[in-house]
């Protein structure tokens, strides 16, 4: 039976190849296009002096272990969660204004994309949200979510990223500046429900492969999304957004999968957590980094393929006492030798904890990463 089976799936599948040969069918090509989301890139006081040099400021020890992940994707996208005003006084929290070389460390370790709408965006005054823009443009990056004016707003908005055959529309917005007014000129993209409708049917009507939505909403510290986020999803979800990617509460909430109205469902992760920091409340130590694979054939797009890959923020202790504050894919040192990054038993023991909270909240398949991996992972062309 079974070998008749076999020649029957032979002969038909013959045929229909020849059949297929004979008319000039062929299988439509499927293009492929990988994005790598992070969560909020904080810089703290402690991470300023710990990045300060006799020459300035160096930040690429940060990334230095998840430098591998960012380059090997096609779009590598971050949530610039501070302002980088050029002059000193540079600070941490409550008024977050940072040294212009952190741009340069974050291209360095891959990032091509930045949004920068959030609550801290006017920390440093107009000024500072006109210089942080420039800082970026001249750091080679995209970046959307504030801008120098009205006049350049309305020319580059949606922001449009071409790559690798993919037409991708992105959005941002921020539900507060922290009490802080936005100053003529500079602009800063607020949540605002008729807004957001506006910019989605213009996103539309630009006949992007995907509208992609990053919001800083949420409440802080808290692990589940609340109900405005939900509410704004709807909204979102109906308004024909492709991927929803949220940031601000310094901790991760769930990811999953939502449709609107029974349509095609949609990826939501509602909080990334921290890229990097110098939080210290529970929880805020970490976060996630999102990989999602887009596919196209025949003209249709689709987020094919979803997965998390957890990661913690170490601070390293060097033998001088100078501080080195990194991002740690998780997966990689949980049974390392401590030695090779100077990861004590207590803070093998906290990265681990968090580990372990963090991952069953993420509705995603997380993707394994090793040190192996790491090394040898591939640097795509950019």
């Amino acid at each position: 039976m079974k070998n008749r089976l076999f020649k029957y799936l032979m002969l038909t599948g013959g045929v229909l190849a020849l059949m297929a040969q004979r008319s000039g069918d062929t299988p439509a090509p499927v293009e492929r296009l990988r994005l790598i989301f992070a969560g909020d890139i904080m810089v703290h006081q402690a991470q300023i002096l710990s990045a300060q040099t006799p020459e300035g400021y160096d930040f690429d020890a940060s990334f230095e272990y998840v430098k591998p992940l960012l380059q090997s994707a096609d779009l590598a996208i971050g949530n610039l969660e501070l302002t980088m005003p050029g002059e000193e006084p540079y600070l941490g929290y409550p008024m977050f204004r940072c040294p212009e070389e952190l741009a340069t460390a974050l291209r360095i370790a891959g990032f091509d994309l930045m949004m920068t709408a959030n609550n801290h965006s006017n920390d440093s005054g107009a000024a500072g949200v006109i210089n942080t823009i420039e800082v970026l443009e001249e750091s080679g990056f995209y970046h959307t979510g504030t801008f120098q004016n009205r006049e350049e707003m309305e020319a580059y908005y949606p922001l449009i990223v071409y790559k690798k055959g993919f037409k991708l529309a992105f959005l941002n917005y921020t539900y507060s500046t922290n009490g802080i007014r936005t100053r003529h000129p500079s602009v800063v993209n607020p949540i605002d429900s008729a807004q957001i409708s506006r910019d989605l049917r213009v996103a539309r009507d630009l006949q992007p492969d995907a509208i992609i939505v990053m919001m800083h909403w949420g409440l802080e510290y808290q692990l589940v999304e609340n109900k405005e986020q939900r509410k704004l999803t709807k909204q979102l979800l109906e308004g024909g957004a492709d991927l929803i990617i949220g940031a601000h509460p310094h901790v991760v909430q769930p990811a999953r999968w939502e449709t609107a109205d029974g349509e095609q469902e949609v990826l939501v992760a509602y909080s990334l957590g921290n890229f990097i920091s110098g939080q210290l409340k529970q929880h805020t130590d970490g976060g996630i980094l999102v990989e999602v694979e887009l596919s196209k054939s025949n003209g249709h797009a689709m987020v094919e393929e979803a997965a998390f890959i957890p990661v913690w923020r170490h601070v390293e202790r060097l033998p001088s006492g100078k501080k080195t504050y990194r991002t740690l894919p998780i997966a990689a040192f949980e049974y390392e030798d401590s030695e090779r990054i100077r990861l004590t038993e207590t803070d093998r023991a906290a990265m681990l904890r968090y580990a372990q909270q963090t991952r069953h909240r993420v509705g995603l398949p997380e993707r394994p990463v090793t040190l192996e991996s790491l090394e040898e992972y591939p640097s795509l062309p950019r």
